[in-house]
């Protein structure tokens, strides 16, 4: 017999054993869980009936001393005896009711609490409970007398009002309660005690369930019944005692008839086990082998003999291995590969990338070019995602057959790569790139529908663009943001310099944070000048850098930073803060206009920011100006309206900046109220140039007084200008002819030189 600990034959025979032992050991502990619940119900139920049955005996001879108290106390001559305090004659008739009733104590309580009769046995404490009792109606209970408990009548002496009481006691003393026990099913032991002597965790309760206590190692069942009192030394309870333990013993036997039958299971099971586990192991041994050939490599089968379940077994085992086999070529193939274009994938076409670079010989250069399709995003909305991917399937397409040499990879979203290798030092890679162009000349089909695709295209090439894929592929991707700045569809070579400004460009986004949280920028204002009442009426806020190592930093060249990145955001909500504060000093109607970008006014938060700003700085909403450009309609218009209009609910002015310079302007004013309207610098420029400036700043006026509309031109920097906005009907002026933007400390001086006489200033911050 092989006999090896661990093996699966040893491992079935003490499985199927343990489980047998598990199970009958669950049958036996449900047994002996049941037979303990069976016997704890019976012993409950027969507590129970027992306490009710004491209770009946106690009522029942309660009633038998009641009527004999009720004779008494109803008889004329005692009652006449009472009423006129003859206690021989009272006593007397006690010692014959005593007799009579078979009861050791009788006595009366008069109404003014003293007692006629031989109560020595009673406390002072006691005679008082008592009295209390029977003064609150009470009319039997538990007394104490001499210590023990007794069970009480009382008779009322009515004469005819009450003139106290006829007390029967008849003690409880062990051996009553002993008697009473025997007419029990079940051996119990009963008393009589005060509530506050019950044993630890036993209380009162109109529950019938017994209360369950260990008692050295010994199982007790406590049942506690609440009796009526006389007493007012005592709250008598009725103690029921049993053992549970001595109940249980009687089960014991069939207990352990249980466990000798499971044990004779178990080891049957072990036998059993062997057997079945024998004939189960063999064929699985030949398949353990097979097994351990596959995982040392080896394409290994194994040889089908039979029809059972172990041959089925090893057909099954044939099949995976041939299924494993596939699987994990297409696992491999997946892995390297674009899903949608099949395609190389990022990381394939970086090894093979470093493969044509470590292959690269001297006279050879590689090129990797990447592309990203223009406004691809605006064919998944329009069109839906379905057409995209066929966009992509068809830019893979043409990309694969128009460079049959090259590489070409689906880098994710709609960027390709494609790396051209073994191309001779002096070659132009001029033609390489035109080639590829080529690739978007024609439009894309997607139904019936032709859709015209460009790309802009970076391009960098080895040994003179780096040596390492990584390298290749990020002076590429720059050159390619090269290709989009200078307007898509277009092809940018790499130069050191789009490096040097990557490089920049990311220092400067570092350094845009580390303004923002240390509070490096501030506000400059210029003056809004009114033409046609002569005099200040606001500031527009600018914001300007103060960097600590290059100073003052263009607004033009960290603001689109800052739109790109998202910074403009916070940046944004501090202008406004710090506009409206500074603002909140200034003569009351003056007004301070802000710049929202359009990419801030996407944001969920510019309502509550202006509304935060305003509670903050106790400005009025009508002296803030919000200034828009028409670039915030172009994603959604109606959500733009919503909060332009939520705005003006608000009771803040709305401007059109850089009027005149958009496709679809005459759109948006009939589409939305704007307070102002500022007419582009460029006009006020070319007014003395004659090339009909002034016709359109008249049709800008004209058109904005019909609309209600008030118009401010920017740029003005000369007296001439002036006087042609005068002559064609502009409100307001801006520009350096009033004054450069100033910081705010020195808004003061702008206004006592604009302003109206009557003004002063308060101080600013």
């Amino acid at each position: 017999m092989n006999f090896r600990v661990g093996s699966l034959r040893v491992r079935i025979a003490v499985i199927y054993a343990l489980l047998f032992a598990a199970a009958f050991g669950a049958v036996i502990m449900v047994a002996s869980g049941g037979i303990e619940a069976y016997a704890a119900r019976v012993i409950s139920r027969d507590m129970a009936a027992n306490a009710d049955v004491f209770e009946e005996i106690l009522e029942l001879r309660a009633s038998e001393m009641r009527a004999q108290a009720d004779v008494l106390s109803g008889d004329f001559g005692f009652r006449k005896a009472v009423a006129l305090g003859d206690n021989l004659t009272i006593e007397s008739a006690l010692d014959s009711l005593k007799a009579r009733a078979g009861v050791p104590e009788a006595f009366v309580v008069e109404a003014s609490g003293a007692i006629i009769g031989d109560a020595r046995a009673l406390s002072a404490k006691e005679r008082r409970g008592l009295f209390q009792a029977l003064s609150n109606g009470e009319s039997a209970g538990i007394v104490t007398v001499s210590d023990n408990p007794a069970s009480a009548v009382a008779a009322p002496i009515q004469l005819p009002d009450l003139a106290g009481w006829l007390v029967l006691a008849e003690p409880l003393t062990k051996s009553a309660l002993t008697s009473l026990s025997e007419l029990s099913a079940i051996p119990l032991e009963s008393r009589i005690v005060a509530a506050n002597k019950l044993p630890q965790n036993i209380t009162v309760s109109s529950d019938t369930s017994p209360i369950e206590r260990s008692e050295d190692g010994e199982r007790i069942l406590y049942r506690a019944s609440a009796l009526p009192s006389l007493s007012g030394s005592m709250k008598p309870v009725l103690l029921l005692r049993h053992s549970l333990s001595e109940a249980l013993s009687e089960y014991r036997p069939l207990i352990w008839l249980l466990a000798l039958l499971g044990v004779i299971g178990v080891c049957a099971t072990i036998v059993l086990g062997w057997l079945i586990a024998r004939g189960i192991t063999r064929p699985i041994a030949k398949l353990d082998a097979a097994a351990q050939r596959v995982a040392d490599g080896h394409h290994a089968f194994v040889n089908v003999r039979s029809r059972d379940e172990v041959g089925r077994l090893a057909t099954s085992f044939n099949t995976m291995i041939q299924a494993i086999h596939d699987r994990e070529r297409k696992i491999s193939h997946i892995a390297l590969h674009d899903i949608l274009t099949d395609l190389p994938n990022r990381k394939l076409f970086t090894e093979q990338l470093n493969s044509a670079l470590a292959r690269m010989t001297n006279g050879k250069r590689v090129a990797v070019c990447y592309l990203d399709l223009d406004n691809f995003k605006l064919i998944n909305d329009t069109s839906g995602h379905p057409a995209g991917d066929a966009v992509l399937k068809e830019i893979a397409r043409r990309l694969t057959s128009f460079m049959p040499g090259a590489v070409v990879s689906r880098q994710g979203g709609d960027e390709f790569a494609v790396m051209i290798a073994d191309i001779e030092a002096d070659e132009d890679m001029l033609g390489h790139a035109e080639q590829l162009f080529h690739c978007f000349d024609e439009p894309v089909t997607i139904g019936r529908q032709q859709v015209p695709i460009n790309a802009s295209i970076g391009i960098s090439c080895s040994p003179d663009d780096g040596m390492e894929a990584e390298t290749l592929i990020k002076n590429a991707d720059l050159a390619l943001y090269r290709a989009k700045q200078e307007g898509k569809a277009g092809y940018q070579f790499f130069e050191q310099a789009m490096d040097d400004a990557a490089r920049r460009r990311r220092q400067l986004e570092l350094d845009l944070r580390i303004a923002l949280s240390e509070g490096q920028f501030e506000l400059y204002f210029q003056p809004l000048y009114s033409l046609s009442e002569e005099r200040l009426v606001g500031f527009e806020s600018l914001l300007r850098w103060h960097h600590p190592q290059r100073g003052m930093v263009s607004p033009a060249e960290f603001i689109p930073l800052a739109e790109e990145t998202g910074l403009i955001i916070p940046i944004g909500e501090w202008v406004i803060r710090e506009a409206c504060r500074q603002a909140a000093q200034w003569p009351e109607r003056l007004r301070v206009a802000v710049n929202v970008s359009s990419i801030q006014f996407k944001s969920t938060n510019l309502q509550n920011a202006i509304l935060q700003a305003l509670a903050q700085s106790g400005l009025e909403p009508s002296l803030l100006e919000v200034e828009i450009t028409e670039s915030v309609f172009i994603a959604d218009i109606d959500q733009t309206l919503d909060l332009l209009h939520k705005l003006r609910s608000l009771g803040v002015r709305i401007s059109l900046d850089d009027f005149g310079t958009g496709y679809s302007s005459l759109s948006y004013l009939r589409s939305f109220p704007f307070d102002k309207i500022k007419i582009d610098r460029s006009f006020v420029t070319d007014l003395d140039q004659g090339t009909g400036a002034s016709a359109i700043i008249r049709a800008i006026t004209t058109l904005a007084g019909a609309l209600g509309m008030e118009t401010l031109a920017e740029g003005v920097e000369a007296e001439d200008q002036i006087e042609s906005l005068r002559r064609e009907g502009c409100q307001q002026a801006q520009g350096f002819w009033y004054s450069r933007p100033v910081p705010g400390g020195e808004v003061g001086r702008i206004v006592s030189r604009l302003g109206d006489p009557g003004a002063r200033m308060q101080s600013v911050a």
